[in-house]
């Protein structure tokens, strides 16, 4: 176990550190808005483009990967949903926000490091496939999901103008897409392009870690913790469990490629989820509290992840 806390404990200590920092007003929160946007609008899609322009998309975008990963996700929408609505009481908008909750993991921010610390760079190919696609997904559902609350089936086709205007708008999908047209073409970047992308996305993890710390200071988890502990329970256990038995029994993978999955699948309710329920002022103290504590009690549940991955799998 020591080296499974030697994998996660350096990334939750910068995470951290940007939290007492901030905390301690050695840095504002506007200095952790502002790397947090730069970090999310520029040097994470630089690191998104460079990952999926180099991949070996014959290899690495299979149906097994999508199907398990995403069903998964699915379903964990599912149970926020209807929990919210069967336990709390929530409106159909507010449990909307709640699944939403459930389903986006912080696949980027937190899982691409600790996957490249526990298992090597070389196993980070299914988790830039899983990333590439995980933002347009999750959007599309909670887009379409919400406004089928708030106003019916009727407008399914101004919700897909919607949602494809925002999503054209997103630097990460912008990445991706950039970075499948180099892929696809057989391009070869000017010297002077591709260093100053490399260095920007070498900045990426640790600006946006240190960054996504520092905000959790605006957030309390005194507010809804009960919906926040739901959302929690799905996002770092129900998730990786329904991966890992899809992956093994339904849609088969490759022990590499399922550690990728279940690794991605363990992260914690991302920052986004409480963007997505601020968007539309819905449930946002549960979204947010449900950042915080499932980003806290992650650090065990991915300690346990990992453990079994090392001992069962790989």
């Amino acid at each position: 176990m020591g080296d499974i806390l030697s994998i996660i404990l350096p990334v939750f200590v910068l995470v951290g550190t940007g939290y007492l920092l901030v905390r301690m007003k050695i840095f504002g929160l506007a200095v952790a808005d502002g790397l947090t946007v730069f970090a999310t609008k520029v040097a994470v899609p630089c690191l998104l483009f460079g990952a999926v322009a180099s991949l070996d998309i014959g290899s690495v975008y299979t149906a097994n990967l999508f199907l398990t990963f995403f069903v998964s996700a699915a379903i964990c929408f599912g149970c926020g949903v209807g929990g919210a609505r069967l336990f709390f009481q929530r409106t159909p908008m507010d449990a909307v926000s709640i699944g939403f909750a459930s389903l986006f993991s912080n696949a980027f921010l937190l899982g691409i490091p600790i996957m490249e610390r526990a298992f090597g760079p070389e196993s980070l190919a299914p988790n830039f496939a899983i990333i590439s696609v995980h933002l347009l997904f999750c959007y599309t559902l909670g887009t379409i999901s919400m406004e089928m609350a708030r106003a019916g089936v009727g407008h399914l086709g101004q919700t897909a103008l919607s949602v494809g205007r925002t999503m054209a708008k997103s630097p990460m999908v912008i990445a991706a897409l950039l970075g499948f047209a180099v892929n696809l073409s057989g391009l070869t970047l000017p010297y002077l392009i591709q260093q100053p992308i490399k260095l920007l996305a070498g900045a990426a993890l640790p600006v946006a870690l240190f960054g996504m710390g520092g905000l959790f200071n605006k957030w309390s988890l005194r507010r809804s913790v009960r919906a926040a502990g739901m959302v929690t329970m799905i996002s770092t256990l129900i998730h990786p469990f329904l991966v890992l038995l899809l992956g093994t029994s339904i849609f088969p993978l490759s022990p590499a490629f399922l550690a990728s999955a279940i690794v991605t699948a363990a992260m914690p309710t991302g920052i986004n989820a409480y963007l997505f329920a601020a968007n539309y002022d819905r449930a946002t103290g549960a979204s947010a509290s449900a950042v915080l504590l499932a980003t806290a009690i992650s650090m065990v549940t991915i300690s346990g992840w990992l453990w079994f991955l090392k001992s069962q799998i790989l």
